[in-house]
């Protein structure tokens, strides 16, 4: 099964002429209609066999890359030219975007082909891709559970062996902790080292794009396609990328931190022990642990949902069925759905305050609406300076914490997620708990660090996942552990009901 293999082994498959990329969709296609996992909300089928006919001409001629012919799933917050973009919202569901992500222009023109964009919570806010309008996405390991989220679909994707790679975005962990969910790898890289530009802002001084994997050296090649520095992200930063594939085999001496303190009363048992055994494996091919007692992981979920929050009432105030998008009314021309266009709404301004509420109120599920609210009372006169400003203040301290604890080791350890996956339907009624899935994961996303998520065994018959978190630009450090772990240990770790 050709999905099912690495980048690199895909890679030397269509050099000797053994499969080609028509092959490969083949078996994607199939496999995404037979598993059911409603992984996907838009196929591309038939744009992508055109570019694998293409890709296959390439290859005869010996002008192939690494990523030529791979097939690649992206999240349905990541722009596609002409291809629809919907957040998961019926306040997209119909629109087209006139132009596409930096990250999906720098993977297509190393030759990826792009099959589909997957499933996800609507506008990125959820934990579960519960809330997206398109239904949920299943965990591969168990039909009755939740992916995770919020790109729940990408990971889904990966996992069942739909797509080779998927791009999927993290605010306060979508990529790690759907990745954990799945069993595959979720890397989250330093805050501007991948280019927003064509992301569908959520929180945007958090969002990040990144690969969804099944393998380090996977996200290694995946990175080091979509990184580097975009005039048009005014957060992107101008540093050269590592060459980070030929250097996941570099070797010396690692040190890692291991979380403790009151971050693992709030672990359960099994992903405690996960975690004990994952130390076990670390220790056992010569990396070097010591505890470390980083503290604010009491504070860092209201912390960072107050930033992502606010962020979100502002970014999401331009959905006003006006300029583009859902409108209840339909008062609109034809073309006003395709390319953003502009068109005017005739009456009073009465009758415009009407639409606005129409349209937000029908066109926004639950979850968004109640950030919405909540970020709005934020940054209201008044409570602006009680809790966003105060919140951005302790962003900092959570930042600093994090940069000391990293200087005298090279990555640190905690759990992806507190909880094992969750049965569909089990906390979708409980906000609170539902932002609690996100306890190990936004601390790091408001530090702005680099982290992976990495499959660490089972419990009860579903993955587990472990993160390493790296200094800031150092993903090559936290990229070669997971490979080192992966090439002495094997790749799926160990525990109860081991991942094959």
């Amino acid at each position: 099964m050709p999905l099912e293999l690495s980048i690199p082994d895909i890679h030397l498959l269509f050099k000797r002429g053994e499969i080609n990329p028509t092959m490969l969709l083949d078996e994607a296609y199939k496999r995404i209609e037979n598993n059911s996992l409603n992984s996907f909300i838009t196929l591309f089928k038939e744009d992508s066999y055109k570019k694998a006919l293409k890709m296959e001409k390439r290859i005869k001629e010996g002008r192939m890359d690494i990523l030529t012919g791979i097939p690649v799933a992206v999240k349905d917050n990541i722009c596609i030219k002409e291809e629809r973009t919907t957040c998961g919202s019926r306040m997209l569901e119909r629109f087209i975007s006139p132009y596409s992500a930096t990250a999906v222009e720098r993977l297509q023109r190393r030759g990826a082909i792009i099959i589909g964009k997957t499933n996800m919570d609507e506008f990125a806010m959820g934990s579960s891709t519960e809330t997206s309008l398109f239904g949920f996405t299943k965990n591969p390991y168990n039909s009755r559970y939740v992916a995770g989220g919020s790109s729940g679909g990408s990971a889904s994707a990966v996992a069942a062996f739909e797509s080779v790679s998927a791009l999927g975005s993290d605010t306060g962990g979508s990529i790690r902790q759907p990745a954990s969910f799945c069993g595959v790898y979720g890397l989250k890289p330093t805050y501007g080292r991948v280019s927003r530009y064509g992301l569908v802002a959520f929180a945007s001084s958090l969002d990040c794009i990144g690969p969804i994997t099944h393998n380090a050296i996977d996200s290694a090649i995946m990175l080091e396609a979509i990184a580097g520095f975009d005039r048009r992200d005014s957060t992107s930063l101008q540093v050269s990328v590592p060459l980070y594939n030929s250097l996941l085999n570099k070797k010396r001496e690692i040190r890692i931190g291991v979380v403790r303190g009151k971050l693992m009363e709030n672990l359960k048992p099994e992903v405690i022990d996960v975690m004990e055994r994952f130390i076990d494996r670390l220790f056992s091919i010569g990396i070097k642990t010591e505890d470390v007692n980083i503290e604010g992981f009491d504070i860092c979920i209201p912390i960072y949902y107050i930033i992502a929050m606010a962020e979100a009432s502002s970014n999401l105030a331009r959905y006003d069925g006006v300029r583009y998008g859902y409108n209840k009314s339909e008062v609109r021309s034809p073309k006003s759905e395709v390319h953003g266009s502009r068109f005017t709404v005739q009456g009073s301004g009465a009758r415009l305050k009407e639409l606005y509420e129409e349209t937000r109120a029908d066109g926004f599920g639950r979850e968004v609406k109640r950030r919405i609210m909540l970020g709005t009372f934020c940054l209201r006169a008044g409570y602006k300076d009680k809790y966003y400003e105060r919140a951005v203040m302790a962003r900092q301290k959570i930042r600093e914490r994090f940069e000391n604890a990293l200087k005298g080791i090279d990555a640190i350890l905690l759990p992806t997620s507190p909880t094992l996956p969750f049965k569909a339907g089990e906390r979708i009624g409980d906000p609170v708990s539902m932002y609690l899935s996100d306890l190990c994961t936004a601390s790091v996303s408001l530090a702005g660090l680099p982290a992976i998520s990495i499959p660490a065994g089972t419990r009860e018959g579903l993955p587990v996942g472990m993160q390493l978190v790296g200094r800031r630009l150092e993903e090559e450090t936290i990229l070669g552990i997971a490979h080192r772990l992966e090439r002495e240990t094997g790749r799926r770790g160990e525990g109860e009901g081991v991942m094959t």
